[in-house]
Formats: C-alpha cells, structure tokens, sequence
C-alpha cells in the first residue's frame, strides 16, 4: 500500500488538530474568467481554508488547468489539489490529486478504468494521490449522471454508510459523500453521523452546502471536512463569504476537540 505523502498527512494532521477543515472547489469552467477563479482561490486562502481543489469539470484541462493551477499555486502555502473529471484533469503543477473511485457507480470505468489509465501520469508527474473512496448520494447532479451512478437515496443512510465502509475496507484512506454541484440540499446529516459512525478514516461531504450554518451542523453531525464551491462562485461578496465559512467550520471543529480532550 502507498504510504501516506505530504498532503494526506497534513489532512489527518489538521483534521485532529481543528477538528474540522474546509476546502473550496475552484472549477475554471465555471468562471467568468481564469483570473476571477484564481481571485476566488487567493480570497478563499486569505480566509483560511485548509486545501483549495482545482478542477470538477470535465472542460477543466489542458492549458486552461495548467494556467489556474500554477498561479494559485504560485500564491499560496495550503495544498492545491486536484478534482478530476475525467483523465485528462491532471497538471504537474498541483500538489496532489483526489484520485478518487466511484463506488456507487454502474459503470466500472469509474470504479477503476480511469484511475488505471491515469495511474502511470500522477507517478511520472509526481502529483501524489489521495487515495478516496467516492459516494454520490441523491439528487447527484451532473457528476451522478456522467458517472452513471446508483446514486443513494436521501433516506437510506445505512446504504451510504456501508459502501463507505466497504470503501474503507479496500483501502481507500478518505471516504467522500457528495450531493453534486449545486444540489438543492446538502447531503442529510443522518447520512453523515450514520457514515461517521461505521468508519475510521477522514470523511469528506460536498454538495449543496450554502450556507455557514449547514457548514457547521455537517462538522458537528461527524464529518471532519467540508467542501464547498458554489456558495463563494455565486457570492456578491465571496471573502465574506468564505470567512463566514471559515468560522463556522472551525468553532464547530473546536466543540469536537474539546469534547475529545475534555
């Protein structure tokens, strides 16, 4: 098995450290601009999120990826890491890459294909991979439907719960639940205590999250890491948008370690 590198541990360091951390998606796709995602990112940083992703979108490659990443990387001391769409999703100027398997898909490209098509890539680039085992619950969005997944019903817990642990089992060192990008909801926070409670690896939850509250109720209903994207890409203000983020992420992650230590 891979050893853990230099962003993971800084991930496990961080998450039992605070108790909770926070990332942002920067999707090039999405923006105006490549100056305006990378703005975004250099707000996001100065706010204090933990790791800003860059990528999402299958559109996100080339030199387009190669530019954004670079300058934010150029500007900025947390890891940037990459969220692929799809093979091509890969730039050496990143630190790591969520090299993710869908385990909720129909379609075995995106359980494991892919990820041995890219695989020799991220070692000759030395992007380090982050081994996630990936869960796409209900309404999905457009990565459930490009990943044809068997998305998990809002109301099945115990179904997100045991391909989470399944995931964990085959080895996979962060289990992540995802609603889609712009989902209407987040993922349910009986979804997230019911998978927190199965598992004993860092746990990631994206999707739908709009506001700082929800933010804190996912850290304190189990997660130990949050994901956010359209909530600042859409923002009129984003830095206070992020810093409201921040905040909440981190008060909520305390409660936890306090109680830990308590």
């Amino acid at each position: 098995m891979t050893k853990a590198g230099k962003v993971e541990k800084y991930i496990n360091e961080k998450i039992g450290k605070d108790g909770g951390i926070i990332s942002i998606i920067i999707d090039p796709v999405d923006y105006s601009s490549p100056k305006k995602a990378v703005d975004t990112a250099l707000m996001a940083h100065k706010a204090g999120v933990d790791i800003i992703a860059v990528g999402g979108s299958i559109g996100a490659q080339g030199k387009l990826l190669d530019d954004v990443t670079k300058t934010i990387k150029e500007s900025v001391d947390v890891p940037v890491v990459l969220f692929p769409g799809n093979v091509a999703t890969i730039t050496p100027y990143a630190d790591a890459i969520y090299f993710m398997s869908l385990l909720n898909s129909r379609n075995p490209y995106w359980i494991s294909q892919a990820q041995t098509l890219a695989a020799p890539l991220i070692k000759q680039l030395h992007v380090e991979p982050l081994p996630i085992g990936y869960i796409v619950v209900e309404p999905g969005g457009t990565v459930g439907w490009v990943g044809d997944a068997n998305v998990v019903p809002r109301n099945k817990p115990q179904i997100a719960a045991s391909l989470a642990l399944a995931g964990e089992y085959n080895g996979n060192r962060i289990i992540f639940t995802d609603a889609g990008s712009a989902a209407y909801e987040p993922v349910p926070l009986e979804i997230v205590s019911t998978v927190k409670h199965l598992i004993d690896v860092p746990y990631l939850v994206a999707g739908g999250i709009r506001t700082p509250r929800q933010a804190s109720d996912i850290i304190k209903a189990g997660a130990d890491w949050i994901q956010i994207g359209t909530a600042a890409e859409k923002s009129s203000d984003p830095k206070r948008t992020l810093e409201s983020f921040v905040h909440s992420v981190k008060q909520e992650g305390k409660k936890k370690v306090n109680q830990l230590h308590g």
